[in-house]
């Protein structure tokens, strides 16, 4: 079995996906202005330079400092309740094809991020994929982010979730693809067979051309209310119904802190795995 692994932000979606979040989190009392005008700025900076590892590191801190005694419940419930405000008119549209042409070919359609699940679990959902990967907040028993993380899902965290989860799927990583804008990703990308560089930052494209790997732009964001016409991973019977299932409980699903004993979901490693939903 192949499986197709997409990187989120600035390969699937044209904005940092956590910063994209900065003004709903501001309505629901969650940050100041101040703190939205930051994210702001700082979005302007990794589009125009990407991120390195120093500055994903002080990213991380000051993200993990900022939600320190925030519920995590409130947390889902705003992403859940802007989510095709937010995030549905960033998507690429050659992201969206790349991922039908996958399904078409019969392979699983993954997203891989390091913003956390509160974010990515959701936006998995709402395009009809296979699952995700992505980063755990550690939660104490009240339910409130303790500002540490119980998985972070960067750099080789993902190569090894990725390996993880083909050895329970029995995905063939050698036969299947990955997508990503950043050389923090290289050991995802070279994790895979099929690595793809889209609107790689320098130091991923100074590798691309040393391996002789495929490179692809992705420039055309669209709202996916406008493709509904068009056969694409978005459950497709209407925009009404994807935003209803993502408004859904998580039936059926035990979350990782059932399995880690404290937070989090993770039905076969522990490593930040979501499955698509049944329901």
């Amino acid at each position: 079995m192949r499986a197709a692994f997409f990187d989120l932000d600035k390969t699937v979606i044209a904005k940092a996906s956590i910063a994209a979040f900065g003004r709903p989190f501001r309505r629901g009392g969650l940050i100041n202005r101040r703190v939205v005008l930051r994210a702001v700025v700082g979005q302007l900076i990794y589009l125009q330079f990407g991120a390195d590892e120093q500055r994903l590191a002080r990213i991380r801190e000051s993200m993990l400092a900022l939600t320190k005694g925030w519920e995590r419940d409130r947390v889902r419930q705003i992403v859940r309740e802007t989510l095709l405000e937010v995030i549905e008119p960033l998507i690429y549209a050659e992201a969206l094809e790349l991922m039908e042409a996958h399904r078409l070919a019969g392979d699983r359609v993954f997203l891989v991020s390091a913003s956390p699940e509160e974010i990515v679990e959701p936006l998995a959902e709402l395009l009809g994929v296979d699952g995700s990967i992505s980063s755990v907040g550690e939660v104490d028993d009240e339910g409130r982010y303790t500002g540490r993380m119980a998985f972070y899902a960067y750099g080789p965290g993902k190569a090894e979730a990725m390996r993880d989860l083909a050895a329970h799927s029995g995905i063939d990583l050698a036969a299947s693809s990955a997508y990503s804008d950043s050389a923090t990703d290289l050991p995802m990308l070279e994790a895979v067979g099929h690595p793809v560089a889209v609107n790689a930052d320098r130091p991923l494209a100074k590798v691309a051309r040393e391996r002789d790997w495929e490179t692809r732009q992705f420039t055309k964001p669209v709202r996916l209310r406008d493709r509904m016409t068009v056969r694409t991973p978005v459950v497709t019977t209407s925009l009404a119904l994807a935003a209803g299932a993502i408004l859904l409980v998580w039936r059926g699903r035990r979350s990782r802190a059932a399995a880690r004993g404290r937070g989090g979901r993770g039905p076969t490693t522990g490593l930040g795995l979501a499955p698509r939903s049944a329901a």
